[in-house]
């Protein structure tokens, strides 16, 4: 009863937060379009759009010209409840947390589920990438947050897809250029169109820069490409294909005193063993829907890829004496691949709408690791004697389901269930005087329900409770050293298992206006924390329980004739419920200090806000940008803290249109008052270097042309 009541208070608080916009909106103004309550492939609901299902999802259109475009990252400002952090660092990926979910990942992302084109860009295991990600081929980024998310699987703290553009009725080609900052350039280029039962999209961009920091230049080459076709009663078939090619710099993080000396520099130790990673990846996938009839639809989905990465760190020659070590190189050869079938249905029950699927997936990654010294003789930085050789398995098998029900002309219901299992397998293949045979294997399993039920007292208006349950692996990279020092894998990990409980409304009125709320909690028990990090290489342990809640609120608000208003607030309190030791020094495999029962989760801000004010007339367009954060602790005892920040970004552009193109030009800058910042932050470093900051007043310029025959 008491839970109930609760509910029951906090809905009508949120009721009554909406109605003085719904009283004020106007009925009589022109529908306009909002691409937050477009029918969501990520809920894989079919049926109904997004804004009338229980969950928190969000949109982002591809459209704009005024990005990088090179980053994730750039595409996620203004999405309430998530934190993407530009570590100005192209050694490693963007730092990517939903709710306090993955921010405690050292590189890549973790605890979030990431698909491009519906291709899995997250291993089994749970880790994933997004450098490939191809934001000029992109049409739309969806995110989903909250419990729904457990519905892809191991370490689904949220999900992230990125969507192609779909083809033109016309060949249509698009090239663009963007000039930044220490030598910063883009160039992309894009041609698709339709051709008999063929609709094409192909993309390429190449990139590069001098990097903000010292030590830090990259460059990249994405080619990505798309076919569809019309196989008329055999449904559609698309072919997706992706290459990427990166070699970047590692400036490695700073402590404060060398932040406060030179924020610029990189780390000594960078420049002795020139701190390096390049990769190599490639992939293929073919997504095949066909109608079975006026009420089913079977998609499958099948796809393969090679990732080869090779990584030069800073870790000290001394260090490697140990027979135990693994050396200070990094060489990873990656083969992966994997396949889905989902069945739906749709129909009735009791007279009501029903849509029901039903799937399984199969992922598997094999992964030859070595390890080598990083000197030969008194030469750093070299690939020099192997330390290390083992062939490690990933592979994943779940099933689930899924049913969508509008149990009444206002109510509806929307439920779930799977079952995951993963399993690890390494073979060692270096077995050389004190070092022993690692081998080994572990599995994992865990049935995850999810059930949310939605009441719209009005067509525009939906509150919503759900709940749900999660589970989160540990990676192969973090399993694959010990928290102790000692030689062979950590298989002693165990899954971190969630509760997730959100309570939200959304409105949306005639004019475009949008509000949504949402109020969350997650509760995770044998929480995955780093034990340690040092040159670049960390370790992993349970340290038992921890929380995450919070509340979010996203507004869209058309002003007058041309100016809009956008706001995104996050507020999140990620805290240990357990204490634990920890090791507070470098070196250190024997955990001492305590971490007290209440502490902060490192990585994590309480407090994000977004506000953009936008102005469009005729061809030209101007936007402003606030961007704040809140300070974030970067190891566990919370002892250190990057700052918070608030800066302003603005942007200016015009189109010319001619008989067959169209010109698009801009000029942007961001941290307009040239604020000193941390960008992102490496959580537990063992040398103290937790810190990357970010660049000061920063200049980017851009055209495209558009084309069409």
């Amino acid at each position: 009863m008491k839970r109930a009541s609760a509910s029951t208070r906090i809905a009508t608080a949120i009721a009554a937060a909406l109605a003085p916009v719904a009283a004020n909106a106007q009925p009589d103004a022109e529908p306009a379009v909002d691409v937050l309550h477009a029918v969501v492939v990520t809920a894989r609901v079919d049926s109904v759009s997004a804004f009338q299902l229980p969950a928190s999802l969000n949109v982002v259109g591809l459209d704009d010209l005024a990005r990088p475009g090179i980053r994730l990252t750039e595409a996620l400002d203004g999405v309430p409840g998530v934190l993407a952090r530009d570590r100005q660092n192209h050694a490693q990926d963007a730092q990517i947390s939903i709710r306090g979910f993955g921010a405690r990942t050292t590189f890549g992302v973790r605890g979030i589920r990431l698909y491009a084109d519906g291709i899995p860009a997250t291993m089994p295991d749970g880790q994933g990438q997004t450098a490939h990600f191809n934001l000029l081929d992109g049409d739309r980024v969806e995110i989903l947050r909250g419990p729904f998310s457990a519905l892809y699987g191991n370490s689904s703290g949220g999900v992230i897809q990125l969507w192609s553009a779909a083809p033109t009725a016309d060949p249509e080609l698009t090239a663009q250029v963007r000039i930044g900052n220490d030598a910063g350039r883009t160039f992309d280029s894009r041609l698709r169109g339709t051709a008999g039962p063929f609709g094409y999209t192909i993309a390429a961009q190449h990139f590069t820069t001098d990097g903000y920091r010292d030590h830090s230049a990259a460059e990249r080459t994405s080619r990505n490409a798309k076919l569809d076709v019309g196989l008329g009663a055999a449904g559609t078939l698309g072919l997706v294909v992706n290459a990427f090619e990166s070699e970047a710099q590692d400036p490695l993080g700073l402590s404060w005193a060398e932040v406060g000396a030179d924020r610029r520099q990189a780390t000594p130790q960078a420049g002795m063993f020139d701190t390096r990673k390049s990769v190599r990846q490639n992939q293929a996938g073919l997504l095949h829907s066909i109608p079975l009839d006026a009420h089913q639809v079977l998609r499958t989905r099948v796809y393969v890829g090679t990732r080869r990465v090779a990584q030069y760190q800073a870790i000290p020659v001394a260090a490697q004496s140990d027979p135990l070590h693994s050396g200070g190189v990094i060489d990873l050869d990656n083969d992966y691949g994997g396949a889905d079938a989902r069945w739906s249905w749709s129909g009735a029950l009791g007279g009501r709408p029903l849509e029901v699927s039903v799937g399984t997936t199969f992922d598997r990654q094999r992964q030859h690791r070595r390890g080598f010294e990083n000197f030969i003789g008194d030469t750093l930085g070299v690939r020099g004697r192997l330390r290390r050789d083992e062939r490690d398995i990933s592979a994943g098998f779940d099933q689930y389901g899924q049913a969508y029900w509008q149990f009444s002309r206002r109510g509806s219901l929307l439920m779930g269930l799977r079952r995951s299992e993963v399993k690890f397998t390494s073979r060692d293949h270096y077995i050389v005087g004190a070092n022993p045979d690692d081998s080994g294997n572990r599995s994992y399993a865990r049935t995850t329900p999810v059930v949310g039920v939605s009441f719209a007292p009005h067509e525009d208006f939906n509150a919503y409770l759900s709940s749900g349950r999660g589970f989160e692996t540990p990676t192969f990279n973090e399993i694959g050293y010990r928290a102790d020092g000692g030689a062979g894998l950590a298989f002693d990990l165990k899954p971190s298992l969630s509760r997730n409980l959100e309570l939200g409304a959304k409105w949306r009125g005639r004019a475009g206006a949008h509000v949504e709320i949402a109020l969350f909690r997650a509760d995770t028990d044998d929480e995955l924390a780093v034990a340690r990090s040092v040159g670049g290489r960390s370790s992993y342990r349970n340290v038992g329980g921890a929380t995450r809640r919070g509340a979010e609120l996203a507004l869209g608000l058309p002003l007058s004739p041309g100016w809009s208003l956008e706001l995104a607030y996050t507020r999140l309190d990620a805290r240990f419920r357990n204490a634990f030791p920890i090791c507070t020094s470098a070196g250190c495999s024997d955990p001492t200090a305590l971490v007290a029962a209440g502490t902060r989760i490192p990585g994590t801000a309480r407090h994000q806000l977004h506000a953009a004010l936008g102005w469009r007339r005729n061809d030209w367009h101007v936007r402003l940008e606030g961007a704040g954060i809140g300070d974030a602790t970067v190891n566990d005892q919370g002892s250190t803290r990057a700052p918070g920040h608030v800066l302003l970004n603005a942007q200016a552009g015009r189109r010319w249109s001619f008989m067959r193109g169209v010109l698009e030009g801009f000029v942007r800058m961001d941290n307009v008052l040239d604020k000193e910042t941390i960008g992102s932050v490496i959580v537990n470093e063992g040398n103290g270097r937790y810190f990357e900051p970010g660049p000061g007043r920063s200049l980017m310029i851009g055209a495209r042309f558009n084309r069409d025959w």
